[in-house]
């Protein structure tokens, strides 16, 4: 039953995504774990305790947001078994989980600011994407942010919630995406988080290990090319997964990604991904769209395929 549901989920959370009007009046699902993480965080993540109880109390957090998910996931599935419209309110259930139509919307505005010779908007557009520093950025740096968060988020936003839902039906995805919420929140290495966001960082590496070589491979079929910088420069990366999409997605296009990053004014000396051009356009990530989606299509055709299969 995950593969029809999958498919299905695809393709209405591409055509509407999750709409303005319903964000506004209900908010996203995720946004429910993100304020038990932060709940959690406050009354956990104490300063004056030491980094093992942290650690611990970290792990207390990952358990508890697994027990929510897979809960929340596992009652959906038992009243749509029940229910004449079971393989609609798995659909429904299964649709914030994936980001395809957000993801878009999100990085086109910063290319169509780009184009017009508007900076200043770009970097705001861009702001809402990356977590590095955006005000000193100039045009080549907006345009390189905006491509390697869409490289990353392919799979973080996409790929890896598919396949936990193909895995794992909706416990599955839902799991999927409280870890990767509590990664984003709290996986940071800063000495604030660095042992109570020890075991989403961690949990959130091993749940993204398969996705992200997927995800490197499906954007360098997408793009007939860049196979030699996946396999070259993926490990350049800080993030055992996160270099897969983006050297897939460098080299497919080109360009060189990545290199020295700033964080709350701190540069950060990464190396670089690709061998192709450093001055990104705003055409270049009207490419990187454009190769995004078909690489989307590349997921619509695999979730199509299992489905068949089986």
């Amino acid at each position: 039953m995950a593969e029809p549901v999958a498919l299905a989920a695809l393709a209405v959370e591409a055509a509407v995504g999750w709409p303005a009007w319903l964000y506004a009046r209900i908010g996203h699902p995720v946004g429910a774990f993100a304020r038990l993480i932060a709940i959690c965080e406050r009354r956990w993540n104490r300063p004056e305790a030491s980094a093992r109880r942290r650690r611990l109390l970290g792990v207390l957090t990952v358990a508890l947001l697994l027990l929510v998910a897979v809960g929340a996931g596992l009652t959906i599935e038992a009243v749509a078994a029940h229910s004449s419209f079971g393989w609609l309110v798995l659909v429904i259930a299964a649709v914030p989980g994936l980001a395809q139509h957000s993801l878009y919307v999100h990085v086109r505005p910063v290319a169509a600011a780009l184009g017009r010779g508007d900076l200043a908007g770009a970097r705001t557009a861009v702001s809402y994407i990356v977590g590095r520093d955006t005000a000193r950025l100039d045009a080549s740096g907006v345009a390189r942010a905006a491509i390697e968060s869409l490289a990353e988020s392919f799979c973080d936003g996409i790929v890896a919630p598919l396949f936990w839902l193909l895995v794992g039906g909706l416990p599955g995805l839902w799991a999927y995406k409280a870890i990767n919420t509590a990664d984003s929140l709290i996986g940071h290495r800063e000495p604030r988080w660095r042992a109570f966001g020890w075991a989403a960082a961690r949990t959130d590496d091993l749940l993204n290990l398969l996705p992200a070589r997927l995800s490197g491979v499906l954007l360098c079929l997408a793009g007939a090319g860049g196979w030699r910088t996946l396999w070259r420069d993926a490990g350049k990366h800080a993030s055992p997964n996160a270099g897969w999409p983006e050297a897939a997605m460098a080299g497919a296009l080109g360009l060189r990604l990545a290199g020295p990053i700033a964080y709350d004014d701190v540069v950060a000396d990464k190396p670089w991904i690709g061998e192709g051009r450093e001055e990104a356009t705003a055409p270049d990530i009207s490419r990187a769209l454009a190769l995004y989606v078909r690489a989307c299509g590349l997921l619509w055709i695999l979730a199509g395929g299992i489905a068949w299969l089986r």
